[in-house]
């Protein structure tokens, strides 16, 4: 029996068929979360706010039927579980975007292990319905805001803990996250309100890029892809900037400030007593 060389064998191979997957169209969308996630900063010509949420749905080319924002402003992470769930669980959404968390961080009860319980029990329960859940982690307001310094140590250590928080739970459930400290721009003053405490209206586009990038990234379908030109908003005059920081702005601040105090005032303390030992 002759044995071939082995140099001279040629071994045949069957080409890999390369499998094309179609992206899944989306016809139900939900949105879960606070004031950013309904669309303040980006005002309506005819009064009312637009927003991130819309911007996606269009992106999606979801019907008008399958849209739901379930958001309100000044909701916090166990409004999204106790108030906003119930109804995105009846509509069984195939996507659902959560931006929640910020009015946390401002409140002298935050409690990153329970919000991190709560965003745990609101992803699992979308999830189980087959939903593709994208919540977001947070950027360093307090550049934003401009913050004293006290105050500032004080926010950038809270949204630290809901980031981690928020992290575990990505972690352990497997979803995808939005971070919005890699969105481009995120500091620039064009992507914020006259508040500085919501995206303006091409803040609220990069918010709805980011999105997107992600739901394709996941296999859906976007046929629409989010365009970065402003159209379609209304641009705040110079008066009603001033308006707005008379009348809400300043008045907020105040009522959130006091609630951060204390512990930033915890903070200087603890900073003093550790540079004395």
């Amino acid at each position: 029996m002759c044995v071939p060389d082995r140099q001279h064998v040629t071994v045949l191979r069957e080409e890999a068929t390369p499998v094309v997957t179609t992206p899944v169209p989306v016809r139900r969308l939900a949105v879960l979360g606070d004031s950013t996630a309904v669309g303040l900063g980006d005002p309506l010509p005819g009064g009312g706010w637009r927003g991130v949420g819309p911007l996606v749905a269009d992106a999606l080319d979801v019907p008008a039927d399958g849209y739901l924002n379930a958001s309100f402003t000044g909701a916090r992470m166990r409004c999204v579980l106790d108030d906003q769930l119930p109804a995105v669980l009846r509509q069984r959404p195939d996507v659902a975007l959560v931006v929640v968390g910020m009015n946390d961080t401002l409140r002298s009860d935050f409690d990153a292990a329970a919000m991190a319980a709560d965003l745990d029990a609101v992803v699992t329960q979308l999830t189980a319905i087959g939903t593709l859940v994208v919540p977001v982690r947070f950027h360093d307001h307090g550049k934003v805001f401009r913050l004293p310094g006290a105050l500032y140590r004080a926010l950038r250590s809270r949204i630290d803990e809901l980031n981690a928080a928020i992290d575990s739970v990505v972690a352990a459930r497997g979803v995808p996250c939005l971070d919005l400290m890699a969105i481009p721009g995120a500091y620039e003053l064009s992507t914020w309100s006259v508040d500085r405490l919501h995206p303006s209206e091409l803040g609220h586009r990069l918010l709805a890029k980011g999105f997107t990038d992600i739901i394709a990234a996941a296999g859906r379908d976007v046929p629409r892809p989010v365009s970065l030109v402003c159209s379609g908003g209304v641009r705040p005059s110079t008066a009603q900037h001033v308006a707005w920081l008379v009348v809400k702005g300043i008045p907020w601040l105040w009522r959130r400030g006091s609630d951060l105090v204390p512990y930033a005032v915890s903070i200087i303390l603890r900073s003093a007593w550790e540079a004395r030992r």
